[in-house]
């Protein structure tokens, strides 16, 4: 698996989204490298962001019917 965006535009807008997700759940990520997070910490973060995107989509599948 890579670790490239499908999109390279968005890579910014990724990034905020992170950030957003690592505040929601009370972890403090810094610019750049976050190896020092632990496997809880990093989980916590990838968690929020998936579990924001399942809402994003099914809000949207909501508003197409």
């Amino acid at each position: 698996m890579s670790n490239k965006s499908l999109v390279p535009d968005a890579k910014e807008a990724l990034n905020r989204f992170k950030m957003e997700a690592a505040s929601e759940v009370g972890v403090s990520l810094k610019q750049g490298y976050n190896g020092d997070l632990t496997a809880k910490q990093a989980g916590s973060i990838g968690g929020q962001m998936v579990k924001k995107m399942i809402e994003t989509a099914e809000n949207s599948l909501k508003g197409s019917r």
